[in-house]
């Protein structure tokens, strides 16, 4: 079966098929050098006519610019290859880079699909393939030297198979450098990205030092690995250049040789030359390249294989929007690219209207149940539904519009506050942002704001408080009024009055029949919901109304009542 990165270069066969004719018709145009020093020595400089001259120089001029007009067509088609490939498969990479740590996890270097399409389309964009092209064209340029004279033609043979076989040579010791400097980028970029992102606490605990020790350790590797691939391709590419000169030589001393036998005569000596070297400039052309060759390949592969992990949604059948309830029938979960169970046959039914709060101590699996539950992670057993359906039976993109959520981890997009609560929308609704602002009790805070809604956030959403991020985050979870609403931790960065908006926005949810679902640290997010769950050890330890539950974990963590003090006398009876 055919990979989705053969199919999209397959889709280019018409441009590859042209570039083939484009590539014998400029190898045809080649011999022009060869053909013209014969005719020169072996007819022009013996009769000594200048109207001979001037008319082989005037067709090998017009030939020459034929060749050059082909070689810019042949290099634009390539470039343009590149692009069609890149133009059909990266809105697919940009899909896999954002689902790959719903299904791995959070492991490696996050762009480095992308790197990868970068590698493929500059291997296919550059000269390369034009030495790929020109390969099969080096018989007829041994079989016009055989023709000159059988001796020229064996030399040339011999050249070429010498040329070829280190090539080969070429493509056994690169393998293993390029695929090492190749994991040492991923490590050492890997760094990079993590300094970038605690730069503020790096340098304020005086840990600079250290990380550039680090640093420097992981550019050691890399420089070291591509030093080795850089020194093989250049050793046996200088050793190419040598001996395709060396050849030439050879050529001429082949072609003296013979003329003083008079088996040949002075133009062959020139054009079998000329021939020679024109023969074997693709091999060395090929060898130059074969370092981004190997790369290539090797991006080549990861990207079938991402792409073959993460295969490309089926369209769904569109189903109604939820309007009634949420269940998870004894669902378990466990963490992307992990087995561990972090959440164990939870069960519990919501209905439209309900807002539940999920409570339990650090590490009990709540974070877990919200992911589980908007979609993010798939249950590993069991299943939750929404008005009966699995969240399977819809697509992501459909599932997303009747979700809201608010990470634990807030993080706003580069972009303006309107299309952070828009989710990015092409055609926004101004209304409903309006709306899902309103809502989340943040328009006047907006407002407030340099530009207001058409206020950039900046990079990573820099530009704003953690606050207001929060905030914000919160309107964007509301946009378009979702059924289902999970909070993980909405009111860890919020004031008082930040609290009261939170509560107003969750009782908004319930008024108009959606479900909420809070997981609260402190009392304040829990203000708004009438349901109660409490996780312990990835398990439901109590659920139900919100004043039962917390009296019954009240009770529980209510410290034993003191025993009665006994006072003993002086005569031994003990009183309490």
């Amino acid at each position: 079966m055919r990979s989705e990165l053969g199919a999209a270069l397959a889709s280019c066969r018409g441009a590859f098929i042209a570039i083939g004719l484009v590539s014998g018709l400029s190898n045809v145009l080649m011999l022009t050098g060869a053909m013209f020093m014969l005719e020169i020595y072996d007819r022009v400089l013996p009769s000594r006519s200048v109207p001979t001259l001037v008319g082989i120089a005037i067709l090998a001029a017009g030939l020459y610019a034929a060749q050059g007009m082909l070689d810019l067509i042949r290099s634009r088609v390539l470039v343009r290859i590149g692009s069609a490939l890149d133009e059909d498969v990266s809105g697919r990479v940009f899909d896999t880079i954002l689902r790959l740590p719903m299904k791995v996890g959070k492991v490696g270097d996050g762009l480095q699909p992308l790197r990868d399409l970068d590698s493929v389309r500059s291997f296919l964009s550059g000269l390369g393939p034009i030495a790929l092209f020109d390969l099969p064209w080096l018989p007829l340029y041994i079989g016009i030297c055989y023709l000159l004279h059988p001796w020229l033609g064996y030399t040339a043979l011999g050249g070429a198979i010498i040329l070829i076989a280190l090539t080969l040579v070429t493509e056994m010791l690169t393998r293993r450098p390029t695929k090492a400097a190749s994991s040492f980028a991923v490590s050492r970029s890997q760094l990079a990205q993590a300094g970038h992102r605690n730069a503020e606490a790096i340098v304020a605990m005086g840990m600079v030092g250290h990380m550039v020790h680090r640093w420097a350790e992981a550019n050691r590797q890399y420089m070291a690995g591509q030093w080795s691939a850089s020194d093989v391709v250049g050793g046996l590419g200088a050793v190419s250049k040598v001996l395709r000169m060396m050849l030439q030589s050879a050529m001429l001393g082949v072609g003296a040789f013979l003329v003083i036998l008079q088996d040949a005569t002075a133009g062959i000596i020139i054009a079998g030359s000329i021939l020679a070297a024109r023969a074997l400039a693709p091999v060395d052309l090929a060898i130059a390249h074969w370092k981004a060759f190997a790369a290539c390949r090797q991006s080549w592969q990861r990207l079938n294989k991402l792409l073959a992990m993460l295969p490309s949604e089926r369209p769904t059948m569109l189903l109604p929007a939820p309007r009634e309830k949420l269940t998870l029938e004894n669902a378990s979960a466990s963490p992307p690219g992990s087995a561990k169970l972090v959440l164990q046959d939870v069960s519990f039914k919501l209905e439209r209207g309900n807002a539940l709060g999920v409570i339990g101590p650090t590490g009990s699996g709540k974070s877990s149940l919200a992911r589980l539950l908007v979609g993010v992670w798939p249950p590993a057993r069991g299943k939750v539904r929404l008005d009966g359906c699995t969240f399977d039976q819809w697509s992501s993109e459909v599932l997303g519009t009747h979700i809201g959520y608010l990470p634990q981890d807030v993080e706003l997009l580069t972009g303006t506050v309107a299309q952070n609560i828009a989710r990015f929308e092409s055609e926004p609704d101004p209304k409903a942002i309006l709306a899902a602002a309103k809502a989340a009790g943040v328009h006047e805070l907006i407002t407030e704001l340099g530009e207001g809604y058409k206020m950039q956030v900046g990079e990573r959403g820099e530009a704003i408080s953690a606050g207001q991020a929060q905030r914000i985050a919160l309107a964007r979870a509301l946009y378009r009024d979702p059924f289902l609403v999970v909070l993980d931790e909405p009111n860890s960065n919020l004031d008082a009055a930040g609290d009261e908006a939170l509560t107003k926005a969750i009782l908004g949810v319930r008024a108009r029949g959606g479900i909420v679902i809070v997981i609260a640290h402190r009392p304040s997010a829990i203000a708004g919901v009438d349901l109660l769950l409490m996780l312990n050890q990835g398990r439901v330890q109590a659920f139900g109304p919100k004043d039962e539950v917390l009296s019954k974990v009240l009770q529980r963590d209510a410290p034993p009542p003191p025993r009665p003090l006994k006072v003993v006398s002086e005569k031994g009876n003990a009183s309490s």
